[in-house]
This record gives structure tokens, C-alpha cells and sequence, in this order.
């Protein structure tokens, strides 16, 4: 009797489907094969339905108590619903069943590594790989275990374990990249991709990956040259469009990564980062109309878009409309209240506009966020000394050095305002410093104040450092 309630559609996975939801709807039981079970199951996966998954799985465990699939599908839908103690015990009842199963093992390991509970994860992969046919994901899941345990060196070693089993594998070479960019080795990580090309030379992820290396580098025209292979491999690859731009960006090619990034139109929709990226080139390239529309675009896409924000003002205030630029840099401010390069801007717009108050009040925030700013030294200093607060402008150029002991500038500037304070004694005893620390860099003192170059006593000791 059983034949005849026996429907196998194991080639049509709708047709199982039907099926099934016939059965369902007549509150009929009818019988399906393993296979068919696996694809209603797998359609309901599909559609993002937990539930109805479960349901399929409890008929299927029913119909087929010994069937070890069941149970390790129950237990990822279990997993993904969070319901991690019925994962595990129907984990555990696979096992019973089917021990050499490596799938159970990978499920475990999983979930062993979403609850931090790494060393069992990796036991459990161990035993993975001693019962799966083919391992490259087994090994690539345990460098996501490593990469957990902030391990990357080990994470390395499984990545390219698993990349020698599947030159192909996508994830495992982005993976590797992450990791050498974590430990930054990127002359490492250019060695593996350089010789991971000469065995694969049509791989666009290699060619892509060992292009981000170059640029990590700085080795724009190489990053250049490797982001064109790949896309030649793959001619859709926004990705590399975009990098490619902005390392055309980093050689000051501003108008051919107008055209790079736009390129990256054709393969994705446009997004807020590249409509901001072209915008910063116009900018650049002081095409001012043609930069403010675009950083529109981008914080029109992304409210939250703050270096649109602050283009726009940068825009503004070259056309001298400081007033309307300031509009624009507090909406940067708002969404990124630490960036010093916006602080810069708000204190040089508040100067021109002879707000100095304020402006001095947004030269502390500049040198609280970034005090090693040595262009903010000097025009925060420069700004009190025109204020005649000379006292305030050598105190501020002190703290400057103390946070940059290497900056000559900061040495020269001291010289100029200890000379207007009328303190000859330590101004000298400040250029000697300034000369031992760069002496090429003397004609500073003399474009801040020019009238220093008649003075004897700083030309005499100029002289004895520079021939």
C-alpha cells in the first residue's frame, strides 16, 4: 500500500512543493522521498520561512526516523531562530545516527564560534575534516574561528591551506587580505598575490586584492596597473573602478577618476561615497559648480553624508561666501563633532570673518582632536598675534612643540614672536634649536617677519649652521 502514496518528484522541486501544500490544505498524509523533503524544505529556506521549514522537517523526520539530513537541517533553522540548546540536541540525535556525517560537525562548529566558545569550535572542525570529501571551506571556517580569537597569523595559515584545495575561492582571498591588512604586511601579502597570479594570472580577486596592496603602499601607478588587469578580467567590477579612482586621486589625476568613478555607474547603482568622491575632484580641480552638485547629490542620497556636508562649504567659502560656508561646516559638525579638519575650517571662515572670538574657540578644538597639526599651531598663533597677544601666540607655539619636538616651523615661529616680546636672549638660544633641528628651513623666520634679516645678531648665528 505504501507504493502506491509514494510520490517522488525529486527532479521538480515545485512540483514537491505543490504537492506538499495539496497535502496540507487536504489535512492528508501523503509520502515523499528524501530527496523531494529536502527540496520543500530547501524552497521554504529560500523564502526566508523558518517556520514552515520546521513544519516540513517534522514530517520528513517522521516519515524517515533514520534520516540523519533532517536533523542537522533542523538544527540550522534552530540556529538562525536562536534556539540554540534544541540546535545542539538535534545535533546530538544526527550524530547517533550518522557519526561520520561531517556536516553535524560543521554546524557545531559554527555555532560554537557564535557563542565564543572557540576551542570546541575548532575541535569540532577537526572532526570535520576527518570524515568531509572535500575541506577548502572546513579550513576556511576555522581561520574565521582564529580571526575571532584575534589569532590572523593562524588565520593565515588556514586561508591559504584552504586556497591551495580551491584556487577559486573568492571569500579565502578577500579573507587573506583582511588579515595581512590587520597585521600590515602588505609586502607579504603582495608576494602571496603576485604568486598566486603567476599559477591563476585571469583571478580579478588576486589581481584585485594585490592592487589594494600597492595602494596600502602608496605604489599608486602599480595599484593602478593591477586594478586594470582586473577589470579587464571582470569588466563589471565597480569595486575596482572606485579604487582605481581613488588611487588616480592620491597621483592628483583628478580628472581621469572623474571619469573612473563615474564609469562605476554602468555596474552599480550610484551611491553617496562615489557621488562625494567626484565632487572632492571638481573641488580640486577649483571647478566649484560642478563639485557643489555633486556633493549635493551625495547628501541628498545620504543625509548623514558629513565630508558632503563639509565639500559644500569648502565650495562656499573659495567663492569667499564665508557666512553661507559656516551653514554647511556646523552640518558636518553635527555628524562628526571631532573631525579637526572641519574645526580648521570653521576657525579660518569665523577670521574672515573677523569673528575672531570664535574662531579662536574652533583653533582649540582643531589642536584638541589633532595636536600634531602644525599648519594649526601656526595660524591659531598667527590669529592671536595679530590680536597683539603676543604673550598668548608664544605660549601657544610652546605647547605646540611640546606635542611636536621635531617641528622646525614651530622653532622659527618661536624665534619671531620671543624677538616682538623683546626677549633677544631665548629667541637666539630658540634658533639655534630651530637650525640644529632643520636649517634648510631658516627662510621661515624671514617670510613671518621680514625685518629679522637685518638683524646682526640672528644672521651671525644663522650663518655658523647654514654654508
Amino acid at each position: 500500500m505504501e507504493e502506491e502514496f509514494l510520490f517522488d518528484f525529486s527532479d521538480d522541486a515545485q512540483r514537491s512543493v505543490e504537492r506538499y501544500e495539496e497535502m496540507i490544505r487536504n489535512e492528508d498524509q501523503y509520502f515523499f522521498d528524501a530527496q523531494a523533503f529536502e527540496n520543500i524544505i530547501d524552497y521554504y529556506i529560500e523564502k526566508s520561512d523558518p517556520v514552515k521549514a520546521l513544519q516540513v522537517i517534522e514530517y520528513a523526520v517522521n516519515q524517515h526516523p533514520y534520516a540523519a539530513v533532517f536533523l542537522v537541517k533542523q538544527a540550522q533553522l534552530f540556529f538562525v531562530t536562536d534556539q540554540i540548546e534544541r540546535a545542539f540536541l538535534a545535533l546530538q540525535k544526527a550524530e547517533m545516527l550518522e557519526a561520520s556525517e561531517a556536516e553535524i560537525y560543521i554546524l557545531r562548529g559554527n555555532i560554537y564560534n557564535s557563542l565564543e566558545r572557540y576551542s570546541e569550535a575548532l575541535d569540532n572542525f577537526q572532526i570535520a575534516l576527518g570524515f568531509a570529501e572535500t575541506t577548502d571551506e572546513i579550513l576556511l571556517q576555522i581561520a574565521y574561528v582564529y580571526q575571532n580569537m584575534l589569532d590572523y597569523e593562524q588565520a593565515i595559515v588556514y586561508i591559504k591551506q584552504s586556497l591551495e584545495q580551491n584556487m577559486e575561492n573568492k571569500d579565502g582571498l578577500y579573507e587573506l587580505a583582511f588579515c595581512y591588512d590587520i597585521l600590515d604586511k602588505q609586502e607579504e601579502s603582495i608576494q602571496f598575490y603576485q604568486e598566486y597570479i603567476d599559477n591563476d594570472p585571469y583571478s580579478y580577486a588576486a589581481w584585485y586584492n594585490l592592487a589594494n596592496s600597492y595602494h596600502k603602499l602608496d605604489l599608486f601607478e602599480k595599484a593602478i596597473d593591477a586594478y586594470d588587469y582586473a577589470i579587464l578580467i571582470k569588466d563589471n567590477f565597480a569595486s575596482a573602478y572606485y579604487n582605481k579612482g581613488n588611487a588616480l586621486v592620491q597621483l592628483d589625476r583628478f580628472a581621469e577618476a572623474i571619469e573612473v568613478y563615474k564609469q562605476t555607474f554602468e555596474y552599480e547603482p550610484p551611491n553617496a561615497d562615489t557621488y562625494c568622491a567626484i565632487g572632492e575632484c571638481y573641488e580640486k580641480l577649483e571647478h566649484m559648480d560642478e563639485a557643489r552638485a555633486y556633493y549635493k547629490k551625495s547628501v541628498k542620497m545620504d543625509h548623514k553624508m558629513a565630508d558632503a556636508w563639509f565639500g559644500i562649504g569648502v565650495t562656499l567659502n573659495f567663492e569667499e561666501r564665508y557666512f553661507e560656508s559656516l551653514h554647511f561646516y556646523r552640518k558636518a559638525l553635527e555628524l562628526d563633532g571631532e573631525n579637526p579638519d572641519f574645526w580648521f575650517a570653521m576657525a579660518d571662515a569665523y577670521y574672515k570673518l573677523g569673528q575672531i572670538e570664535q574662531s579662536i574657540e574652533a583653533y582649540y578644538k582643531v589642536l584638541e582632536f589633532n595636536p600634531v597639526d602644525i599648519e594649526a599651531w601656526l595660524d591659531f598663533s598667527t590669529v592671536l598675534y595679530e590680536q597683539g597677544r603676543l604673550l598668548e601666540a608664544s605660549e601657544t607655539i610652546l605647547d605646540g612643540i611640546k606635542n611636536n619636538p621635531d617641528a622646525a616651523e614651530l622653532y622659527y615661529r618661536m624665534v619671531a614672536y620671543l624677538f616682538a616680546l623683546g626677549e633677544k636672549n631665548d629667541a637666539l638660544a630658540y634658533l639655534e634649536t630651530a637650525l640644529v633641528t632643520d636649517p634648510d628651513k631658516h627662510y621661515i623666520l624671514f617670510e613671518y617677519l621680514p625685518q629679522l634679516q637685518d638683524n646682526g645678531s640672528i644672521i651671525e648665528v644663522i650663518n655658523r649652521y647654514v654654508k
